[in-house]
């Protein structure tokens, strides 16, 4: 098991990041607010967890401890898999993702994309005296924000990946884009995407 990687980013995509380990550049898989808050030639420090299947070894990596430890969690639920959990912490935080599981908050789960009602009462089911009550601490700082000519095209091209159509994507960006940039500075990705993501829920 490969617990954590520290070092300097060759890479940083959408959704992954090269990060250079004594000397081999490792492809770690993450949300976009993770791939967002490292820069390129910067040192960077993931939580990780390493998928293993038959034909392939896939690392995934998180901005701490507790988003890594709830994306194994989650995974405990039959019929939900990395892509799956994965796309459940870029749209809610560990905490939240408590919250929904132990209020039985199905609408909230649903937001996710691919998962459906019945997925998501299996889940409150399985989970709901296991996962714990939210602590009010996500456990990692908030991704630092990028320039503000690149946050719509992040948002954009996270909510394409996980699911919606371009235009869906771009409108839902657009609503939650005004009061975001009337202070002058450039949003955070991840706090953008979820706001997108409920505009997208209603």
């Amino acid at each position: 098991m490969i617990a954590s990687v520290r070092g300097s980013v060759l890479h940083a995509g959408l959704d992954r990041v090269v990060v250079e380990v004594g000397g081999v550049g490792m492809l770690v898989h993450t949300t976009p607010g993770t791939a967002a808050s490292v820069r390129r030639g910067q040192e960077a420090a993931l939580s990780t967890t390493l998928v293993v299947r038959e034909d392939s070894l896939t690392l995934y990596g998180f901005a701490g401890d507790d988003e890594r430890d709830m994306f194994e969690q989650v995974q405990t639920v039959s019929g939900v898999g990395p892509r799956l959990a994965l796309a459940m912490l870029s749209v809610m935080p560990p905490d939240r993702i408590r919250a929904a599981i132990s209020g039985s908050d199905i609408a909230a789960l649903t937001k996710v994309p691919g998962i459906g009602k019945k997925g998501a009462e299996r889940m409150v089911l399985e989970l709901r005296d296991k996962i714990g009550v939210p602590t009010g601490v996500s456990g990692a700082a908030a991704p630092a924000a990028p320039a503000a000519s690149l946050w719509r095209e992040q948002v954009s091209e996270a909510l394409v990946g996980l699911g919606w159509s371009a235009k869906q994507a771009d409108d839902a960006v657009t609503r939650v884009a005004d009061g975001a940039e009337g202070d002058g500075g450039a949003p955070n990705v991840s706090e953008m995407l979820r706001a997108a993501l409920r505009e997208l829920g209603r």
